[in-house]
């Protein structure tokens, strides 16, 4: 009888194990823009690699595929390529033995589907398709166009006036997005090949901490143009900061008492404190912007309608955010006790918070809203949080450090149940929310579908339920009037221009549903060009900043400074800011982590870097 041994990788295996993940580091830094033929043939030729050669459609076929991309990349392409891609796809699809063969025709099927456009282009022009815009990989995935490079680099050298000047060029709101911004940029950042991605929201805080007051930029000379802007928040106000700067008169009218929009009314100041938001928006002011709150744009009583508006301005910009609820869609919703998220915080916002003090919450949801609910729940004396999902925690879109901080103060993640009804006592108030078993099923757009266990539902006793499912447009009027809208979304072309109704823009979530802080930025930003284009001008918005030159240092491995948070014990009793900024070493060796891609990378940055746009 043999002896059995423990196996252990040979030296070969842990060198391949270790390549695996150099694989996987250079995937995730894949920059936006990339040649999408280029990178299926490079899966492609990893996919060969990985199979086991028993079967004829893995060990032949995918070689076969390659091939057949390689000509195309070559310039040795035909029109013939792509059917012979597709049929020879489709064997594989369907005799390969095992997923690495048919996921991987599955693959170029999808590109051959997805990107057809880039395949006629390499076979008739021998050249790819897609743009180059924003090589620089956080540029690129930054909605507003933000020069993040420059401003770590500046940053590093302790000029933060400038940085913060330079991070304004593009974002108006750099206090805000330096606390709550969902930091995209992160992303793909190259720096992902060595270690892992530069902490780029938590050095932009630094910037923004030291710097202290920074004035804004003098406006260009008056044009004698007026423009309206229907709507306070991140997207308007950037709309109304940078028409301002290039001479424009504009006027912001604000429904409610303040403004700030969501940044307000949606953020609880834990996150975002009032006066860190204040700051941006009296900057902005600074500039000239005129402003009326407490005016609605309607046809109702002490209402402004459209057409007003039409005749006093030269143009219109319509960001009225996502400010609807909605309903649950269950038995039971019209019950005493049963608010919406956007409902309870605006509460907040309004300096109006209720009272929770032993009072026993069920939010239902599972976004960054909901965690926002229940977090503040707790912190306005809740006796017990709970937060339902009908999916798993790892299907939430709520951002992970979200979801963490939750459960550290006391929130408790009910997964896998989904609301069947909601239960009510003699005098119409919550009693329970009834709730039924659930198990992830097919994948659907990303995330496995929600099916029912099949056992019997049961109740989560409560006395107040919190919808955080999601946001709708207040657009009735404006549709009345003629604008376009589909399931209350605003249909704008370009993200700003309403079609057929000429001086007429929107922008933010009214034209895009409800998005991310820098989405709405980037949206008013591209308003205020459009506008300005459309009323005869060019204007340029330009910074005078000079950025420093990179460090020639090596660039060795180097651990990432993540941002700690004040003690669970501690924050969730106030509404003081969590989030805790870095020191300035460690806000130093943080920056001087930067590959500097602006400079050694390729495309618009080089030999030039953007000041205007």
């Amino acid at each position: 009888m043999s002896r059995l041994v423990i196996p252990t990788n040979s030296e070969a295996q842990n060198v391949v194990e270790e390549l695996y993940k150099d694989l996987e580091r250079r995937i995730i830094a894949s920059p936006p823009g990339l040649c999408p033929i280029d990178v299926t043939a490079a899966f492609l030729r990893m996919c060969h690699a990985q199979t086991c050669g028993k079967c004829v459609p893995c060990r032949i076929g995918l070689r076969q595929l390659t091939n057949l991309l390689e000509d195309i990349l070559n310039g040795k392409g035909t029109m013939e390529h792509l059917t012979k891609l597709q049929e020879t796809a489709r064997v594989i699809e369907s005799t390969a033995d095992c997923a690495i063969g048919y996921t991987a025709a599955e693959m170029v099927l999808k590109g051959l589907d997805g990107f057809n456009e880039d395949f006629i282009s390499h076979i008739l022009h021998n050249r790819c398709s897609s743009g180059l815009e924003h090589p620089v990989p956080c540029v690129a995935l930054c909605p507003a166009g933000v020069d993040i490079p420059g401003y770590i680099a500046l940053t590093a050298e302790g000029r933060y006036a400038d940085a913060v000047r330079l991070i304004r060029k593009d974002n108006p709101f750099p206090n805000a997005c330096a606390l709550v911004c969902e930091h995209p940029c992160e992303s793909r950042c190259r720096r992902n090949m060595l270690d892992t991605s530069i902490n780029i929201r938590g050095i932009k805080r630094v910037a923004i901490d030291m710097a202290g007051y920074v004035a804004p930029p003098e406006c260009a000379p008056s044009t004698g143009k007026r423009i309206a802007i229907i709507g306070g928040g991140p997207s308007g106000l950037s709309a109304a900061y940078y028409l301002q700067l290039m001479g424009h008169q504009t006027t912001v009218i604000e429904k409610r008492k303040k403004l700030g929009g969501m940044l307000l009314y949606g953020i609880p100041s834990y996150r975002l404190p009032r006066e860190r938001l204040e700051g941006d928006i009296n900057v902005i002011l600074e500039t000239g912007v005129e402003v009326q709150t407490n005016t609605a744009v309607g046809n109702e009583e002490g209402q402004i309608t459209l057409e007003e508006l039409r005749e006093q301005y030269d143009a219109i910009y319509i960001s009225i955010g996502a400010h609807r609820d909605k309903k649950i869609g269950i038995d039971g919703e019209d019950s005493i006790g049963v608010v919406s998220a956007v409902e309870f915080l605006r509460a907040i916002g309004d300096g109006n918070s209720p009272d929770l003090s032993g009072k026993r919450i069920c939010v239902i949801g599972g976004g960054n809203v909901a965690m926002d609910v229940a977090r503040s729940s707790v912190r306005l004396g809740a006796e017990r949080t709970a937060v339902v999902y009908r999916r798993r925690k790892d299907d939430m879109t709520a951002l992970p450090d979200e979801i963490e901080s939750a459960m550290a103060e006391g929130v408790e993640i009910m997964e896998l149940y989904a609301p069947e009804h909601i239960e009510a006592d003699s005098r119409g108030a919550v009693k329970a929310l009834w709730v039924s078993q659930q198990m992830p099923g097919a994948i659907s757009g990303g995330r496995p579908s929600p099916t029912p266990v099949g056992t019997p539902p049961v109740p989560i006793e409560c006395d107040i339920i919190i919808a955080a499912v999601g946001q709708s447009i207040e657009s009735k009027y404006f549709v009345e009037q003629g604008i376009d809208a589909k399931r209350g979304v605003i249909q704008a072309t370009g993200w700003t221009s309403i079609q057929n109704m000429p001086g007429i823009f929107a922008g933010g979530d009214c034209a895009t549903g409800p998005a991310t802080v820098i989405r709405a930025i980037a949206a008013g930003k591209v308003a205020a060009a459009n506008i300005d284009q459309y009323l005869g001008f060019n204007h340029q918005i330009t910074c005078d900043v000079e950025i420093p030159d990179p460090d020639l240092s090596d660039r060795v491995p180097c651990g990432r400074v993540n941002l700690k948070e004040r003690d669970a014990i501690e924050r969730k009793g106030d509404f003081t800011i969590t989030q805790c900024g870095m020191s300035l070493k460690e806000a130093q060796q943080e920056s001087k982590r930067c590959l500097r891609c602006d400079h050694f990378g390729y495309g618009n940055f080089k030999g030039g870097r953007i000041k205007s746009w």
